[in-house]
């Protein structure tokens, strides 16, 4: 489903990130990881090349949060790989302080690393698409940006943001044929969740009219939508992948 193409995928080490690689690889895609640290990124591309060796993927670990950074990544993968067709901006961090703890630094930095860096990525993007006449930008939200949560109010704020720059930007950048959409999962079995008491997800599980947390690969399967040529007069959506958690 996406042969030829580029895709940079931030926040590809683990989680919801490495399975979106994993599927972009098998899909034909050539794909840059890129991690908050070399170590993960060294990581993931040893499991990646291990599963085969045949994968074009390259890693990097760039500061999402400085704009020169993110340019510069962005090239290396153009001069690498020719194009840049896809854009994952996946890199995230939640947080569940009450506002009395919540320290003005926290909500700033969960801000930089949800919001800020989504901009970066989409601003360095978009010259390599419209160059080449088209894109596909995939944001990732999450359940709570349509619900909000009852604590820790710099994550649901930082989503609620990546939706309205996923809708804003789909209408600026459509006559380009870019398209830009986001993925807004719900609870999903990533490394955080599987930590958790069989007990604890047993419970959150039975407050999901599917019964069910969801699997990496099942969220994945929506970015592959997203990216691929499958969802070619889709733009402005925020899809959620939640097991009918959001009505």
């Amino acid at each position: 489903m996406l042969k030829e193409k580029t895709a940079i995928i931030t926040g590809g080490t683990r989680g919801i990130g490495y399975a979106i690689a994993q599927l972009f690889l098998k899909n034909g895609a050539k794909v840059a990881v890129f991690g908050s640290r070399q170590e993960t990124v060294d990581n993931a591309l040893a499991k990646l090349n291990e599963e085969n060796s045949a994968y074009e993927v390259m890693g990097l670990c760039p500061d999402l949060t400085d704009y020169n950074a993110v340019e510069a990544a962005f090239a290396q993968v153009k001069n690498k790989f020719g194009a840049i067709d896809i854009l994952v901006n996946n890199a995230g961090i939640s947080a569940r302080e009450p506002i009395e703890a919540y320290a003005p630094d926290a909500f700033k930095n969960i801000m930089d690393l949800n919001v800020t860096a989504v901009f970066n990525g989409c601003k360095a993007a978009v010259p390599y698409m419209k160059e080449q006449g088209a894109g596909s930008i995939i944001n990732t939200s999450s359940m709570v940006s349509k619900t909000g949560q009852v604590s820790g109010v710099g994550y649901p704020t930082s989503k609620f943001a990546v939706n309205g720059l996923t809708v804003s930007l789909s209408r600026e950048l459509g006559k380009y044929n870019i398209r830009v959409n986001a993925v807004a999962p719900g609870v999903t079995r990533t490394d955080m969740v599987a930590a958790l008491p069989a007990e604890m997800v047993a419970k959150v599980a039975a407050g999901i009219p599917m019964g069910r947390v969801g699997e990496p690969e099942e969220v994945a399967n929506a970015f592959l939508f997203l990216a691929s040529d499958m969802s070619s007069y889709v733009s402005g959506t925020v899809l959620n992948v939640d097991g009918a958690t959001i009505n």
